[in-house]
């Protein structure tokens, strides 16, 4: 069975509905998977979308179609587009979000202009992306959407800072239970710390933790704690609490300071 799946900024809104309505109505045997419809609005839900679209689309059968509607205003530098990468197909604006999700340049990629968005140009998801994640999951080629499209708006990821003997980080996604997201690797920390011992603080709170944690309930209740979690990104939290609420973190804007201690 094909995969559809939807990443938006919607929330719960009723187009949502409809766009599973129409995809529901022109392919019955497409199974339709939400990813997330909740990226927040303008520049962040870019970041946001391809966090969780990055780090999630391994895990679908290949062929599935991924429609992304975030920030998805047509101009003649964003185009509606369709991307063949690793297998997988993405239908959506290149408004940088696709240079964030790929890790090189896709297969195949073409400017999708077999459908209008004419008749609803504030929501191409409707009018543009639907028909054409619909085509792609009916096993149709996907040259037949449109011209070749030669390369991907750049936008380049937030990197942490390393040195001898630190990182700075800084969060760049809070999910659902306050945890915070940083941009450091389990690499970067490996290769920085070299099995040193270290204190890491998170906002420049006096707070330092001082080890990994492999599960959640190795810290107590209320206390902070750091973990890789299942993408190998350093994640920061507070057992049984919301660590994002009770130290008031945000995206691209709190940092992490790892400093390591020389024997």
């Amino acid at each position: 069975m094909a995969v559809i799946t939807l990443t938006t900024g919607w929330m719960d809104d009723f187009y949502v509905a409809a766009l599973k309505g129409i995809l529901a109505s022109y392919a019955p045997d497409v199974r339709i998977i939400d990813i997330s419809h909740r990226a927040p609005a303008f520049q962040f839900g870019i970041d946001h979308a391809a966090y969780l679209l990055r780090h999630c689309y391994v895990y679908y059968p290949k062929g599935t179609v991924h429609l992304i509607s975030v920030e998805s205003e047509y101009t003649e530098e964003t185009p509606y587009i369709a991307a063949w990468y690793d297998h997988q197909y993405f239908v959506g604006t290149d408004n940088g979000i696709f240079s964030l999700i790929f890790s090189s340049p896709p297969q195949k990629m073409v400017k999708i202009e077999k459908y209008s968005d004419e008749l609803s140009p504030n929501y191409p998801a409707i009018s543009v992306f639907a028909p054409a994640a619909i085509h792609l999951a009916c096993g149709r080629k996907m040259e037949e959407l449109g011209s070749p499209y030669p390369d991907l708006n750049p936008k380049h990821p937030l990197l942490p800072v390393l040195n001898q003997s630190s990182i700075t980080g800084t969060i760049i996604y809070i999910n659902v239970f306050g945890n915070g997201i940083t941009n450091i690797t389990r690499e970067d920390f490996e290769k920085v710390g070299k099995g040193r011992p270290f204190e890491m603080m998170i906002q420049r709170v006096s707070h330092k933790i001082t080890r990994i944690n492999k599960y959640f309930h190795e810290t107590t209740s209320g206390e902070q704690l750091a973990l890789f979690n299942l993408s190998g990104y350093l994640e920061v939290a507070m057992n049984r609490g919301n660590l994002a609420e009770v130290l008031h973190l945000n995206v691209q804007e709190s940092n992490v300071i790892i400093k390591f201690i020389n024997a």
